[in-house]
């Protein structure tokens, strides 16, 4: 079990990591800039839910096998990178449905759809998984408890912190789309450039290296 002073020192270094603009970051504005407010949020809890699994999957040792390992990395990279870059395109094919999807609140798509979106980006974000592999295990003691639990524990928190930032930024972006929903034009617009910044995002995780 982490000490005090580390529990302090993960909960510091993970806000302060959270705040620098990544790909979780871009991921959650891009979507809230294409999807609206409801499914934006819905993909940040799936991010954070993909997030947990890679730390659980460094409990075991596949997370330091992705961190280590070129092709394994190279592997999970061009996935997510993949999916990414194939969300940004249905957004730009598509920004022509924003207007509708504001407009008709009650007829929702399910809430699974948004969260499994956001699991997918979350799970194959290779910088999180060589992220977690350089960080979690600093504060877990091997001697004072099980460092299984304890890093997936640490990993579940870093996730709830990440939910809570990503959602504030959401939120602000999701407004400024309702903002232009005034003029369906400028509300395309919007959404195209979501589109974009998703892709650009896409482009980033496919050429990002493991330092």
């Amino acid at each position: 079990m982490p000490s005090h002073s580390q529990w302090v020192a993960f909960l510091v270094a993970s806000i302060l990591f959270i705040q620098v603009p990544g790909p979780s970051l871009l991921f959650a504005i891009g979507r809230a800039l294409t999807v609206g407010r409801r499914d934006a949020l819905l993909s940040v809890v799936g991010n954070a839910l993909g997030m947990t699994l890679q730390a659980a999957l460094l409990a075991v040792g596949l997370g330091t096998l992705v961190a280590t390992s070129a092709t394994a990395f190279t592997v999970v990279k061009f996935i997510g990178a993949a999916y990414v870059t194939w969300l940004g395109i249905q957004a730009i094919r598509h920004r022509g449905d924003s207007t509708n999807a504001l407009m008709d609140q009650g007829n929702q798509r399910p809430a699974a759809r948004p969260i499994r979106t956001g699991f997918v980006v979350g799970a194959t974000n290779p910088k999180t998984m060589v992220f977690f592999a350089a960080f979690l295990p600093q504060f877990v003691n091997p001697a004072a408890g099980n460092p299984v639990l304890w890093t997936v524990a640490l990993g579940v928190v870093f996730g709830v912190l990440a939910v809570v930032s990503d959602s504030i930024w959401t939120l602000l972006a999701a407004q400024a789309r309702h903002w232009f929903a005034d003029s369906p034009r400028r509300l395309e617009h919007v959404s195209a450039a979501g589109g974009a910044m998703m892709i650009t995002l896409g482009v980033a995780l496919a050429t990002a290296s493991a330092q």
